[in-house]
């Protein structure tokens, strides 16, 4: 009873959380009326059309962590939340995944056209970059440090380099190496840069900074393999997109190379792995915590 108590008020805490950053992303987005109407209507269908904000929550947590206040990291929360949208579209395009439902509602390719749907990711993506350039930086880091962390994690040698190596992997569906690069870089390098951004808004300190990196990598890569998990075991109308796209497109996944259960012990080690990161950091943990043990259990 205790445990399911504490689970409901972690529950609302993350409604709150969400809330504060659903608000900030109607700021910083362009209204649909401005002009172009349909490139900003577009942008926002994709940001606003719901998800878990989990990357956002995370940086905010992770603040907390450090010492900080979390509504100070809600600007590059709500820019992560941006990029993350941009890199969804691009996905869905027919070019690279080709999925016509995203978050139970047609992808933005299929809402707004291909050429639409191009234009609304590389305005998100710019976007992102423009927040952080605006946004003051704690004074233990360099000006640019909150930009040079997400660009990092979303480049050639970040999220779009291991998006690269996902399209082109279908032949080799038996690579432990090449899915492990794929985990790190098309999702956990995002997902650790948001743990990150969270420390450097907080001044952590370089050890609070690499327990951070080490907990956002292991949830990260933890995060994928779940996600693999959904595509096969999932129930459609949670996912909001149909089940088992990864296996009809011959890709390989955490599932296709260890089975079901070799999967899941996987995931169930990074994310007690991840936990014990933690062990260090001044400030209340409690929120990654569960986070981490959201990771584990979710069903979309």
């Amino acid at each position: 009873m205790l445990y399911l108590l504490r689970m409901i008020h972690f529950e609302e805490e993350l409604e709150d959380r969400r809330a504060l950053i659903e608000g900030r992303l109607d700021e910083v987005l362009p209204p649909a009326e401005t002009p172009p109407g349909e490139l900003h209507a577009a942008m926002r269908y994709s940001v606003m059309g719901g998800g878990k904000r989990i990357r956002a929550i995370l940086c905010l947590a992770s603040c907390v962590a450090a010492g900080g206040n979390s509504e100070d990291a809600l600007t590059p929360a709500a820019a992560l939340e941006i990029l993350h949208a941009y890199t969804l579209i691009h996905d869905d395009l027919p070019a690279m995944d080709d999925d016509d439902m995203r978050r139970g509602k047609p992808s933005c390719h299929k809402a707004f056209g291909e050429a639409e749907a191009i234009l609304a990711g590389d305005a998100l993506l710019t976007l992102a970059f423009e927040l952080l350039a605006r946004e003051p930086t704690h004074n233990s880091y360099k000006p640019a440090a909150l930009v040079s962390e997400l660009a990092a994690a979303t480049g050639s040698r970040g999220v779009v380099g291991g998006q690269y190596v996902d399209i082109k992997s279908d032949s080799r569906l038996d690579d432990e190496e090449e899915l492990r690069f794929i985990q790190i870089h098309k999702t956990a390098d995002l997902i650790r840069a948001a743990c990150r951004m969270g420390g450097i808004v907080a001044g952590a300190n370089p050890d609070q900074l690499r327990a951070l990196d080490s907990y956002g990598g292991k949830i990260g890569i933890a995060f994928q393999i779940v996600d693999d998990l959904l595509d096969e075991t999932g129930v459609q109308e949670e996912l909001g997109k149909p089940l088992g796209s990864d296996r009809e497109q011959g890709k390989m996944t955490a599932v296709s190379l260890y089975g079901l259960d070799g999967a899941r012990h996987r995931a169930s080690e990074l994310i007690a792995s991840a936990k014990k990161s933690l062990a260090t950091m001044p400030g209340d943990i409690k929120p990654l915590q569960g986070l981490a043990d959201m990771v584990l259990a979710r069903r979309k």
